[in-house]
């Protein structure tokens, strides 16, 4: 499925681009919880950013230290959540 043949509300490009931009959030995720493999990503990515911040994410996605694909990353890491995160109920949106 590609971006042309899929419409994504802002919500979920929001989403989109803020998991490609975690380090620690594999494209393996994207593609099971939005069905967009890593070259869609790109393309989003390319299309919604300014292009300096699009070739600054390129280049550390592209780098030896990016957790960006599953067969690269650390046995140590299990989760996608980072466990400095807050939880969301912590989160001042979530009581509006």
């Amino acid at each position: 499925m590609t971006t042309e043949t899929k419409q994504f509300t802002e919500r979920e490009l929001d989403r989109i681009i803020e998991m490609a931009w975690e380090d620690r959030t594999p494209f393996e995720a994207i593609l099971f919880q939005f069905g967009l493999p890593e070259k869609e990503v790109i393309k989003v990515m390319r299309g919604n950013l300014k292009e300096s911040s699009f070739k600054r994410w390129r280049k550390r996605v592209n780098s030896g230290v990016s957790q960006k694909h599953l067969k690269k990353r650390s046995s140590d890491i299990t989760r996608f959540k980072s466990s400095r995160q807050r939880a969301i109920s912590g989160n001042k949106i979530s009581k509006r």
